[in-house]
């Protein structure tokens, strides 16, 4: 295992320490709304913490692009290395005791995604990436779906939460794969959803307007396993629009044109 894949999975499981410490006392948690459907609590604060503080004991050097405290630069030297991390990806879920969240962590190096670790505490499942080197769960490869149609396809997406100007276009969206797959599961983390799809528990997942620590790691995950991470337009602007398709290839391909017919070319960008 590369060394800052190393610290990334010492300091998520560190975190996810945290988070299964205050599950069963929910009720006495400091929660804070940060605007219309979107929470933080003092465990997000507190993993995050963890995180930082790990990745500072070993790369002090190193920036930091996390949720909740921002963007952290190097004030010695300017950095090649930026970590880009949602210590709880799922509050919502976690504030409902909702066993659908994880710690997610994605580096750059020179503005390329290169190493990622997304860990369920939950399910004590790790999932890991270095680009060029695979994807792996718990040490065991993984491989995307070999689905190559929608039918029969599960897919998973976000429901828009805070933000409703797009709401149109995306039930257009959700409306056409509901009608031509299996199903549709909408489980409430991103990340997990990327790293599902990695595994081939999903077949393909898309979703609008998402922030980079939600999805910068399970997009290399994804890669690393075979499959696909694209903004809705094809390129690699998924961190920057928050648009994301992901999916095995043939799958792939299916999905982006049913994104081309059903979004606006406004809202694909």
């Amino acid at each position: 295992m590369h060394p800052l894949l190393n610290i990334a999975t010492q300091a998520a499981r560190a975190a996810g320490g945290n988070i299964l410490h205050h599950l069963d006392r929910i009720d006495q948690l400091n929660i804070e709304h940060k605007g219309k459907n979107d929470y933080v609590s003092e465990v997000d604060k507190e993993a995050e913490n963890t995180i930082i503080e790990t990745i500072k004991k070993y790369y002090p050097e190193h920036d930091i692009f996390a949720e909740e405290s921002g963007a952290q630069q190097s004030k010695k030297t300017k950095s090649e290395v930026r970590w880009i991390i949602d210590p709880l990806d799922g509050t919502t879920n976690f504030l409902h005791q909702f066993p659908q969240f994880c710690v997610s962590i994605a580096i750059e190096v020179k503005g390329k995604l290169q190493h990622a670790a997304i860990f369920d505490p939950v399910r004590d499942e790790m999932f890991t990436a270095t680009r060029g080197s695979g994807a792996f769960l718990n040490n065991r490869r993984l491989r995307v779906s070999e689905q190559k149609t929608l039918d029969n396809s599960l897919l998973a997406t976000g429901f828009p939460y805070h933000d409703f100007s797009y709401l149109d276009a995306y039930m257009d969206s959700l409306k056409a794969f509901m009608i031509n797959t299996a199903g549709i599961r909408r489980a409430g983390s991103a990340a997990l959803d990327l790293a599902y799809v990695a595994c081939g528990r999903v077949d393909g997942y898309w979703e609008f307007n998402l922030k980079p620590w939600d999805i910068a790691a399970g997009a290399l995950i994804v890669k690393e396993a075979g499959g696909l991470s694209t903004d809705f337009t094809g390129g690699e602007n998924f961190l920057e629009s928050g648009n994301i398709i992901a999916a095995n290839p043939k799958l792939y391909k299916e999905m982006a044109q049913t994104i081309g017919k059903t979004v606006p070319s406004e809202l694909r960008r």
